[in-house]
């Protein structure tokens, strides 16, 4: 099973598999509609807290992957994201501009199979 990233922005496809919604806000402008998302999961989301303090800003980035996974060790919301994952190709849906430095990407990298 595959685990991609997509900006909610960008349009939907058939081989993003199950669509899931990673943010703790809803995208900005974004219909739910358009959006065509089979799950909103905010609870997987950096905390308010996190989120905040980071602000996307690239020179908080490792701190801020340390932090979350902290945060996602002791979270339910990440153990259903990980079920989710063994059911089928799963794309993680994120709104941040940076697609390099945000919350689907840590979350990527940790629901990779290990080697």
């Amino acid at each position: 099973m595959s685990v991609f990233l997509k900006r909610a922005y960008d349009p939907p496809a058939v081989a993003d598999g199950r669509r899931i919604l990673v943010d703790r806000l809803w995208p900005r402008g974004l219909s739910k509609a358009k959006a065509k998302l089979d799950l909103w999961l905010k609870d997987v989301a950096p905390s308010t807290g996190l989120r905040e303090w980071f602000g996307h800003d690239p020179a908080k980035w490792v701190e801020f992957q340390k932090r979350y996974r902290v945060e996602l060790k002791r979270n339910p919301a990440f153990e259903e994201l990980k079920a989710l994952t063994r059911q089928g190709n799963v794309t993680l849906i994120y709104a941040a501009r940076d697609q390099a430095h945000n919350e689907a990407v840590v979350l990527q990298r940790m629901l990779r199979p290990s080697d």
